[in-house]
C-alpha cells in the first residue's frame, strides 16, 4: 500500500518512522502480543498523534497500519479505512500528549524484566551503567488497574514530572522523547536496565553500589553524550538490524 494522494508527506514519514520503531521493538523482544503501545505526534497545529490498530502485532506494523487520533481519542482519519484502538493505550498516551508537547514519540512496554523492577518496592537500583542513565530522572506511578479512565491522567502527568521515562507500578514501563530515536534510546536503556537488575537479585549475593558522586557523575555523563548526536547515531544503525523490511514497513 502506498501513501494516499490526500496524504502530506510529513505524515507518511510520521507513519514510516513509527512502523520502523514498532518493529524495533519487536526485534529487541520488548512486545507483549497485540498489547502494549506506542504513539508519535504528527507535525502541525491539530495536536493529532499516531497509535497502533489495534491487533496487529508488532513485527508487522506498517505507516498504513496506524491511526490518527486526536486528544479525546477519535479517530480522525479514514484514508485506510475503519480502525480500532485500544482504550486504555489512549487514555496513557493522550495524557501525556496534551501536557508533554516535548515528548513527541511515546513507548509503553510489558516486558518480564520490566514488570518485575515495577513490582519490587525499591525501584529501579542504582547498581548499572545502563541504570545511572536514570538516577534522578525516573518517574513512579502506582497501579490503578487497567488504565481506562480519564481521572487517571492527571495522576500520571503529576507522578511523571519533568522526566522522560517512569515505571508503571505491578504494570510496566513507559519512556518517551523528543523523536522517534530518542524514545527508543529510553527504552531501551531502561528495559536493558532491568533486566540487568532482575539478573543480579538473582543471584543471591550482596550487591555493590557505586558512590553517590559516581551515580551522579554518570548520569550527567549521559546528558552530554545524548547532547552530542549519539541517540541518532544509535537509531540508525538500529535500522540496520530491519534494513531489508522498510518496503514492507512503510507501505
Amino acid at each position: 500500500m502506498s501513501k494516499p494522494d490526500n496524504m502530506c508527506d510529513v505524515e507518511w514519514q510520521a507513519r514510516c518512522e513509527l512502523a520502523a520503531l514498532y518493529r524495533m521493538v519487536a526485534y529487541f523482544r520488548m512486545t507483549d502480543l497485540i498489547d502494549t503501545h506506542i504513539t508519535l505526534r504528527i507535525p502541525g497545529p491539530e495536536h493529532h498523534f499516531l497509535i497502533n490498530r489495534y491487533g496487529v502485532i508488532f513485527d508487522r506494523m506498517r505507516a498504513s497500519d496506524l491511526v490518527r487520533i486526536d486528544q479525546l481519542g477519535n479517530v480522525v482519519d479514514s484514508a485506510f479505512g475503519e480502525r480500532r484502538v485500544n482504550a486504555a493505550g489512549f487514555v496513557i498516551h493522550s495524557a501525556i500528549h496534551m501536557a508533554r508537547p516535548d515528548l513527541k514519540c511515546v513507548v509503553h512496554t510489558h516486558t518480564a524484566a520490566g514488570i518485575a523492577v515495577s513490582a519490587q518496592e525499591h525501584g529501579l537500583l542504582p547498581i548499572s551503567q545502563h541504570a545511572l542513565k536514570f538516577y534522578g530522572k525516573l518517574a513512579y506511578h502506582t497501579y490503578e488497574g487497567i488504565a481506562l479512565s480519564l481521572d487517571e491522567r492527571e495522576r500520571l502527568i503529576d507522578d511523571l514530572g519533568p522526566h522522560k521515562a517512569m515505571i508503571l507500578r505491578n504494570h510496566g514501563l513507559l519512556a518517551g522523547g523528543g523523536s522517534v530515536a530518542e524514545a527508543f534510546h529510553e527504552i531501551h536503556f531502561l528495559e536493558r536496565a532491568c533486566q540487568a537488575q532482575v539478573q543480579a537479585l538473582s543471584g543471591g549475593s550482596k550487591l555493590l553500589f557505586p558512590s553517590e558522586d559516581v551515580r551522579q557523575h554518570t548520569a550527567a555523563q549521559f546528558e552530554r553524550d545524548e547532547a552530542n548526536e549519539i541517540v541518532n547515531l544509535s537509531w540508525q544503525a538500529a535500522l540496520t538490524l530491519i534494513q531489508d523490511q522498510r518496503e514492507s514497513y512503510c507501505s
